[in-house]
C-alpha cells in the first residue's frame, strides 16, 4: 500500500452494528428504536469483551484490569467502578439510551462514513438522522458476514476461530475429502470459521431481528450455531423480551 492509498476504516462493533441497522439513504433505523438502543448497549459490552477489558465470570460481568484504547472508556470505567457486580442483562439495561446511539453516529460522521441528512421526531425528542457517505465500510462488513454465513463449519471448535487456527482450517479442508471418482480440484472446500468479531456482529444482528432481513438466504441453522453461546447477544435478547412483554401488557390495560 503506497502513501496515497486510503486506509480502510476499521469500525468498532457498536459502529458496525449501527451502520448495518441504519437505512443508507434516509438514515432511519431498520429496527424499532428500542431494539436499536438495546442492541447497541450489547455491542458496547461485546466490544469491551473482545478487547479483553471485561469478561463474564459466572453470571456477572467484571473488569479484567486490562486498559485498551477504546472509544468506550466511560462505559468501562462505569463497570470498573461498581461496588457490586451486575449481570450482562443489567448492564444492557443501564447502558442503553438515546445519547449512546447519538454518540456512535457522530463518531462515524467524523470518520466520513456517514453524513447528517436531517432530523426526525421520536416521541418528544428530535433525533438527528445520518445517511451513508462512504459505502466501503458497510460493503466490507456485508462481505465478511456473507462469507461466514455462506460456508459450513469445518468441525468442532470452528466458531470464533482466528488467524491462529489457519493450520487447523487447512487440515479440515484437506480432510473434507473428494466425491467418489472425483478429484481434489472438484471437491467443495469447507469454509474457514469466521473471526471472533464477525461472530459477535452476527450474534448481535440476530438478537436485534436484523440478520434475516439483511441475509434472507442465509443458513439459519449455521447462524444459530454461530450465535448460540455469545453472552452479550443473549443479554440483548433477554432485555428485548422484557421490553416487548411490558409493551404488550400496556396495550392490554
Amino acid at each position: 500500500m503506497d502513501a496515497d492509498t486510503p486506509r480502510a476504516v476499521e469500525l468498532s462493533l457498536p459502529q458496525a452494528f449501527l451502520l448495518l441497522a441504519t437505512n443508507d439513504k434516509d438514515g432511519r433505523p431498520e429496527v424499532p428504536v428500542f431494539a436499536l438502543r438495546t442492541t447497541l448497549a450489547g455491542a458496547i459490552l461485546a466490544e469491551l469483551d473482545l478487547l479483553g477489558a471485561i469478561e463474564l465470570q459466572g453470571k456477572h460481568v467484571r473488569a479484567t484490569g486490562t486498559a485498551p484504547a477504546t472509544d468506550f472508556q466511560q462505559e468501562l470505567e462505569l463497570i470498573r467502578g461498581k461496588s457490586r457486580p451486575h449481570t450482562p442483562k443489567q448492564w444492557v439495561s443501564m447502558l442503553e439510551g438515546r445519547a449512546e446511539v447519538q454518540r456512535v453516529y457522530e463518531g462515524m460522521e467524523s470518520l466520513g462514513v456517514l453524513e447528517r441528512v436531517g432530523e426526525g421526531h421520536r416521541g418528544w425528542f428530535r433525533a438527528r438522522r445520518y445517511a451513508e457517505k462512504d459505502h466501503a465500510p458497510e460493503a466490507t462488513l456485508l462481505g465478511r458476514i456473507e462469507a461466514a454465513l455462506g460456508g459450513a463449519p469445518y468441525g468442532p471448535g470452528a466458531v470464533g476461530s482466528t488467524a491462529a487456527d489457519g493450520g487447523a482450517a487447512e487440515t479440515a479442508t484437506a480432510e473434507a475429502g473428494t466425491p467418489e471418482g472425483g478429484s481434489p480440484e472438484t471437491a467443495k472446500p469447507r469454509a474457514k470459521a469466521p473471526d471472533d468479531r464477525t461472530v459477535a456482529l452476527i450474534a448481535l444482528l440476530q438478537a436485534a431481528g436484523l440478520l434475516a432481513k439483511l441475509f434472507p438466504a442465509a443458513d439459519k441453522t449455521w447462524a444459530d450455531e454461530l450465535a448460540k453461546d455469545y453472552w452479550p447477544a443473549h443479554a440483548v435478547e433477554d432485555e428485548l423480551r422484557l421490553i416487548r412483554i411490558a409493551e404488550e401488557e400496556t396495550m392490554t390495560m
